[in-house]
């Protein structure tokens, strides 16, 4: 706001300045003219640069008796700043409207009648611009409130997701601790009481060898069944744990997708038809690293904003094609990166097909045997 009221006082003094020359063309500046206005400029920008509220009142109290003296003693115009100055010191003590306007119309009966209309006419412009002024002021309170206030939003947002980052670190720890004691307590349980009871038979045996040969044969073969058993139960409680590969192939291209559009400005989506049980481990290898590598290529060269990959099992082959939005090439030079996708496709029998017409589009196809 004080911004405003200085460039006020600067127009209306500049106004004053070149009314003088008008009235007197042919007339030199009086120098204690010229000392009044560079004194009046003195005063007011050290109310700009004070900080304290009680010197600046004082310099705005010094400055209205300067602008009066000004006035009677010098010339009539300076009652042209009375309004400025009067509007300045008045919105220290209230901001009503009409409390300010009526301070502004105080100086009247000192102002002389020729300079009465043009008087009014500036007491209204520095009126409005006051308001402009402080609506604007208002408004930049206003927009500052609303950044610290987003601040603190985003700061509470940081925290919230380191929160639950850790939490999401010590629940997948807690979930392996759990997995590891589970899978221990069933291998004792299981294996332990089977090779612990097939010890039992076959140490049994080995005494009964030489007094009792049957018996010693039928501990051997309790001991073997026993034994195939335990055995049995630790293909089976592998075989449950273990997650099959279409399974780790697929959840780590949804892995891979979410990661993608979490960490960078695109939109990314995974589709897939087909019996996806028949791509094998080296080939969901394939479709991952060319995926990488297709995705990498449009993040970097084509400002893709969306990214789709999908996964189609076909009668005779397997389809993985990444596609995006992204500005296209007329005539794709192969680089190392497509050089690569292409050999890691030919060491299982397939092919790469690039496309750069309509955005971006890398097709790795592989063959598979259908039984």
């Amino acid at each position: 706001m004080e911004l405003w009221t200085m460039a006020n006082k600067a127009a209306v003094l500049g106004f004053i300045i070149v009314t003088s020359f008008l009235v007197h063309p042919t007339s030199e500046m009086d120098p204690w003219q010229i000392l009044v206005y560079l004194l009046y400029l003195a005063s007011n920008l050290t109310i700009l640069i004070v900080k304290k509220r009680n010197h600046k009142q004082l310099f705005m109290g010094l400055s209205i008796v300067f602008v009066v003296a000004s006035t009677l003693v010098l010339d009539p115009l300076f009652v042209l700043l009375l309004p400025v100055h009067i509007l300045e010191i008045v919105f220290l003590v209230s901001k009503q409207r009409v409390v300010v306007f009526g301070g502004m119309l105080l100086p009247l009966f000192i102002v002389l009648p020729e300079w009465v209309p043009l008087y009014l006419l500036m007491a209204f412009l520095s009126f409005l611009l006051y308001r402009c002024g402080s609506m604007l002021t208002d408004k930049l309170r206003r927009l500052e409130a609303e950044r610290e206030k987003l601040r603190e939003d985003l700061q509470s947002l940081t925290r919230s997701l380191n929160e639950s980052s850790e939490y999401f670190r010590q629940s997948t720890y807690t979930i392996q601790l759990e997995e590891r004691n589970r899978l221990s307590q069933q291998i004792h349980d299981d294996v332990g009481h089977a090779v612990a009871g097939a010890l039992i038979q076959m140490e049994a045996s080995r005494l009964l060898m030489a007094t009792d040969q049957d018996k010693a044969s039928e501990l051997l073969r309790n001991a073997i069944a026993i034994s195939k058993e335990g055995l049995e139960r630790i293909r089976v409680t592998l075989k449950d744990v273990k997650p099959r590969p279409e399974e780790l192939g697929i959840n780590r291209l949804r892995l891979f997708v979410d990661e993608l559009s979490a960490r960078e400005t695109v939109t990314a989506t995974l589709t897939f038809n087909g019996d996806i049980d028949v791509i094998t481990p080296i080939q969901w290898k394939i479709i991952q690293q060319n995926a990488t590598e297709a995705v990498t290529n449009a993040l970097k060269y084509a400002k893709a904003t969306v990214i789709s990959l999908e996964v189609r099992v076909l009668n005779t082959f397997i389809k993985a094609v990444v596609t995006d939005n992204g500005a296209g090439a007329e005539k794709v030079v192969k680089g190392l990166g497509i050089l690569g996708m292409e050999e890691r496709a030919a060491s299982a029998g397939g092919t790469v097909i690039v496309d750069g017409t309509r955005g971006f589009s890398v097709t790795t196809l592989l063959p598979y045997r259908n039984e």
